[in-house]
């Protein structure tokens, strides 16, 4: 198995919730037979350096996995599951810890294939701070917007503790929240989170929060990007040139 089945058993989160669609194989030689449902079957080169074992199945290392998304696209896809791959996760209702290192997706990355050179130019947006697929995806929106807020920005309570936010716009004083799809999980966890935010709010760096479900992120992601623009200061006439 390869590309996002690979991913699958490797406990790699990719865009989309539950089955990863079609189950994907690589076959150098295409002995496989094409035309069969629901399988889809990627002709390229395979040394045995690049097969694993797992779950009792011959699947594709992490690395070059993560190399196949990346030169095979879409570029969203691929990112989210290497950012994935390179953070700790709760994956299948377990904590998984990092599963290989941006390293080693460069280097499975050297090989000279289809697609490579734009896969490299993908692999410069990647994040390993990024804590979920939400996250991913809103940082690339807004990337894609023209905008660059600092990502896993670190700002400090009025008594000195550290807090991290997933975006500070710093200068404008706006900071950017992503919540996931399991965000809270119970009462406690809830009562956590809304302390956590009135901390937020009292540090000297945070003016003004914008919070955004996946939902949004997924689902609404030009309303997103407007509602951030509209909590951005206007530009001024230099900045718009």
């Amino acid at each position: 198995m390869s590309h996002r089945s690979a991913a699958h058993l490797w406990q790699i989160e990719t865009l989309g919730r539950g089955a990863p669609g079609p189950l994907e194989f690589t076959d150098p030689e295409l002995g496989a037979r094409q035309g069969l449902t629901e399988v889809r079957i990627h002709r390229i080169p395979l040394p045995e350096s690049d097969i694993a074992s797992r779950a009792g199945l011959r699947v594709t290392r992490v690395p070059r996995t993560l190399a196949d998304l990346l030169r095979a696209g879409p570029r969203d896809d691929a990112l989210v599951a290497v950012e994935s791959a390179l953070a700790f996760r709760r994956v299948g209702g377990q904590r998984r810890a990092p599963v290989t290192t941006l390293a080693a997706v460069y280097l499975a990355l050297e090989a000279p294939r289809l697609g490579a050179t734009r896969a490299r130019d993908w692999a410069r947006l990647v994040d390993p701070r990024a804590g979920s697929p939400a996250e991913t995806m809103a940082r690339l929106r807004m990337l894609d917007a023209g905008l660059r807020p600092e990502p896993q920005a670190e700002v400090h309570t009025p008594d000195g503790r550290r807090r991290y936010l997933d975006f500070l716009f710093r200068e404008a004083g706006l900071a950017v929240e992503i919540e996931g799809y399991a965000y809270h999980g119970s009462r406690d966890a809830h009562r956590r989170d809304i302390a956590r935010f009135n901390q937020v709010l009292q540090c000297p760096e945070v003016r003004r929060l914008l919070r955004f479900s996946a939902e949004d992120v997924f689902h609404r992601p030009a309303w997103m990007i407007e509602q951030i623009r509209a909590a951005l200061p206007a530009p001024t006439g230099a900045e718009r040139q």
